[in-house]
């Protein structure tokens, strides 16, 4: 076989052909044996190989010429034949015939078919024994076949028996999951409905327990068969599709009406013989207060805890089940009424006891009765506690009910108190001490109670109200003076010497304490903090205090002006201030006014307006305080185009438009303008009283000065007098000659007619010397200007006083003064401007007009 292989080999390539081809192998897209490198010199090698193989020994020497002319190898140890005889002597040796002889051509033809037998066996041999050896294998691959075969039949036929037992097997496991699946079914279903018959099946046992003569609501199974019960009805309650649903919830009602009932005999029973025990111990149902309230908690306290776990898990159902919330009711009503029946006589009396002690007292009744009362609602919140967990609205009921008692009894009081005083001192005790103290800081346990004492506080304020307007309308509107109230400046004078010798007294005796350590100040009541306003008239603060400024020297009507309104401002609401305060200011103001007036006419005019700049001044200073709005909004109804639209319709040339379809029509130009309108006014008390202020300043500043320089002023108005006459004069002539068209332009082109009037009285106005006049000689315009210095320097120190006795304050006098001395010194300076030219300077020298050095000087003392 190994020569058939050499035989069979192709021609081999060079070496470059098979990397080319090896290269070619690797390079292919699909390929899906990839050589290595170790495979690829794998190849190298076999190639190598094969090109040297050696030629076989046995191939005829003759048979060499016949291979391509690429020489082959042959192997040195191969020995080629030297001659024919040699081989054919090989020949016949391998044949077996080297001992026989040819010698004839039969021998001959015989041996040469006998070689050429040998000859095709031995080319055959080796044909036959593949041949024979192929068969081998083709025996065997038959049998193989034949056993794979037999096999794949065993396989199929085993393949069938699986698929048949498998699908028995499954078969037979669906039926048993099926079947285990129906038993689980049916066992959940079994414990479903003997879960669901539990319910129904408790019905005997609880109405067995319900009727038993020993169950009691305190024992231990009574509780549990409760909750058992509760369970059986909701969830009864909840499938209304069962069988006979309408029977078995009408029967566990029934039960749980009787279970209810007994807790209710229970509880009720026992309050009322705890209520019962309590009232036999006084056959008048009066106890003693003290001893009575002390019973009152401390039994009922005792027997709390027998009722209330009950009452606790009536509680916790009465959310779920309607029948425990009235059952909760009833119980809560019963000891509600209990409580009542207790309370309500020992309230009653200590309440009556109570008036007749502090009969005379409001102010000690009410905060005696409001405490007592806080104390009855903290201890019944707290019993209440002791015997429930859940609040109640009926509870604050009872203790309103209860707190009327006390309101009734106030009441009455209340309506019959006239003081201001008594009634700002009650609603402060409501307010402050009662609401905001105690009501405030235990609002849950004092919310009934805070009710009462709102609506007590309400009636005292409405009563407030009511008399503080009858107080305005008495006391400062129609208030009459006494000579001793308009003394003025007599009082103050006597008061300041009273202040005077106090001190004198105390500068010899400094040892000894008096009077006049005491500052001369107003009480810590009307003693206000004064406001840092603008540049106005408000004093500073000062070391000693005019007798004007002290409290009882003020004018009744502003001290009662101001004790109301402090009375009011913390005891009723910012609103109802506001409107009260603006009444009192009017009044005030307008009682100031007469006072003022009347002043006048006893005294001075100096008197009656520092009087009233002094008292305006307190006012003013003694509200800025008060943290409100003075102001008031009053509503009216302006019938003015009404009116005006209905002389309008009563024209009689309107009477034929009141037939007309279209807008013209006259009824409804009625009614779109003669609609009224509703207008609303503002008033400011704290604008009134400046205004009145500023009004009194001026008016003293023009008295004044008139006082001082008034002939000064008229004589200076006297020079004036004949240019005003002359263009007076020219006006009129320009109206002769032109009448309107020059008016006309009079009012378009002022400053033209004013320049053109200068130059007519420049050409033709009158031209005449002013020391030529008898009224203007030099020597009587000294003695007018002699006259007002004197006035002036007798008339200053006398308004000085005045201001220092009524104000007090040096710079209220400076800031009040001031404009006095500027229009006395304008005054001053326009006589001056004046006598420079209209006089010589022979004619001023005999006038001796003071230099504005001396009446600046003159003035001065005032700073």
């Amino acid at each position: 076989m190994a020569e058939a292989a050499l035989l069979l080999l192709p021609e081999v390539a060079t070496e470059r052909d098979s990397r080319e081809r090896l290269a070619l192998w690797d390079r292919r897209p699909d390929t899906t044996a990839p050589l290595t490198d170790r495979q690829v010199d794998s190849v190298l090698e076999l190639k190598a190989a094969v090109e040297n193989l050696p030629v076989p020994p046995e191939l005829p020497i003759e048979d060499l010429c016949s291979l391509t002319s690429q020489p082959l190898p042959i192997s040195q140890t191969s020995i080629v034949p030297e001659s024919t005889e040699d081989i054919l002597l090989n020949g016949f040796i391998s044949l077996g015939m080297e001992e026989e002889k040819i010698e004839t051509a039969q021998q001959f033809f015989s041996w040469f078919a006998k070689l050429q037998t040998q000859m095709n066996q031995d080319e055959e041999t080796k044909y036959r024994q593949m041949r024979d050896y192929l068969s081998g294998f083709q025996e065997q691959c038959d049998a193989i076949l034949n056993d794979v075969n037999s096999a794949l039949q065993h396989l199929e036929s085993l393949q069938k028996q699986y698929l048949f037992v498998s699908n028995k097997t499954g078969t037979l496991h669906e039926a048993c999951e099926l079947l285990l699946k129906e038993q689980s079914e049916l066992v959940d279903l079994a414990e479903n409905i003997q879960q669901k018959l539990s319910y129904f099946n408790e019905l005997e046992t609880i109405n067995t327990k319900l009727n038993s003569p020993t169950l009691s609501v305190n024992s231990e199974g009574f509780i549990p068969m409760l909750a058992k019960l509760d369970d059986c009805i909701t969830y009864i309650s909840s499938h209304p599709n069962f069988k006979d649903y309408s029977v078995y919830l009408l029967k566990f009602k029934q039960c749980l009406s009787k279970a209810l009932h007994l807790m209710k005999i229970y509880t009720v029973n026992t309050l009322q013989n705890l209520t019962n025990q309590l009232l036999k111990r006084d056959p008048l149902s009066v106890p003693n207060a003290d001893n009575a309230f002390t019973l009152f908690y401390v039994k009922f306290r005792a027997a709390a805890p027998k009722v209330r776990t009950l009452i606790e898990q009536i509680e916790q159902r009465s959310e779920k089940i309607p029948e425990y919330q009235q059952l909760l009711n009833d119980i809560h009503q019963c000891y509600l009424d209990q409580r009542q029946l207790l309370l309500g006589p020992s309230i009653t009396s200590t309440v009556t006891e109570l008036t007749s002690q502090n009969n005379r007292d409001h102010c000690a009744l009410i905060r005696s009765g409001c405490a007592f009362m806080v104390h009855v609602c903290q201890d019944e919140h707290q019993l209440y506690n002791e015997f429930f967990t859940k609040p109640t609205s009926k509870l604050d009921e009872l203790l309103e009910k209860l707190c009327v008692s006390l309101y009734d009894v106030f009441r009455p009081l209340i309506i019959h108190v006239i003081h201001l005083e008594t009634l700002s001192e009650l609603c402060g005790i409501l307010k402050n001490e009662v609401l905001e103290d105690h009501v405030q800081n235990n609002a849950e346990q004092l919310g009934a109670f805070a009710a009462g004492v709102k609506q007590m506080l309400e009636d005292v304020q409405e009563r407030l109200v009511y008399r503080t307007h009858i107080y305005i309308q008495t006391d400062i509107t129609g208030y009459k003076p006494a000579p001793g109230d308009l003394a003025y400046p007599d009082k103050l004078v006597m008061m300041e010497q009273i202040a005077q010798s106090l001190k004198d007294e105390q500068k010899k005796v400094p040892s000894e304490t008096s009077f006049s350590d005491v500052r001369l100040e107003e009480t810590k009541s009307n003693n206000v903090t004064k406001s840092g306003s603008t540049e106005s008239l408000s004093p500073r603060p000062q070391t000693t205090i005019s007798p004007a400024d002290l409290h009882g020297m003020w004018y009744p009507t502003v001290r009662r002006t101001l004790v109301c309104l402090s009375k009011l401002y913390r005891c009723i609401d910012r609103a109802v201030f506001q409107g009260l305060s603006q009444e009192a200011l009017s009044a005030c103001i307008q009682s100031l006014l007469g006072a003022s007036e009347s002043i006048t006419k006893n005294k001075t005019q100096i008197d009656g307006q520092l009087f009233l700049i002094k008292h305006l001044l307190i006012l003013r200073e003694q509200i800025a305080p008060f943290h409100t709005e003075f102001t008031i909004k009053e509503i009216s109804l302006d019938l003015k185009k009404t009116r005006d639209a209905a002389f309008k319709i009563l024209n009689p040339m309107t009477v034929p438009r009141f037939f007309r379809l279209n807008s013209n029509n006259a009824l409804i130009e009625f009614l779109l303008e003669g609609t009224p309108e509703i207008r609303e006014h503002f008033l400011d008390s704290k604008k009134d009283v400046d205004r009145h202020l500023k009004s009194a300043c001026e008016q003293f500043i023009q008295q004044q000065t008139k006082q001082f320089v008034e002939q000064l002023e008229e004589f200076i108005t006297k020079v004036h007098r004949p240019w005003c006459i002359f263009t007076l004069f020219t006006i009129a002539k320009i109206w002769k000659q032109h009448r309107c068209p020059l008016m006309d332009e009079w009012m378009k082109n002022k400053e033209d007619v004013v320049s053109a009037l200068k130059a007519m009285a420049s050409q033709g106005g009158p031209k005449y010397s002013l020391s030529q006049q008898p009224w203007a000689q030099p020597a009587k315009v000294s003695d007018l200007v002699t006259n007002v210095y004197k006035t002036i320097k007798v008339k200053l120190p006398l308004t000085l006083r005045s201001m220092s006795l009524y104000l007090s304050n040096k710079d209220t006098e400076f800031i009040l003064f001031k404009p006095v001395r500027n229009n006395v010194q304008q005054v001053f300076q326009k006589f001056h401007v004046l006598l420079k030219e209209e006089f010589s300077p022979e004619d001023i020298h005999i006038i001796a007009c003071p230099t504005m050095e001396q009446v600046n000087l003159l003035l001065s003392v005032s700073k």
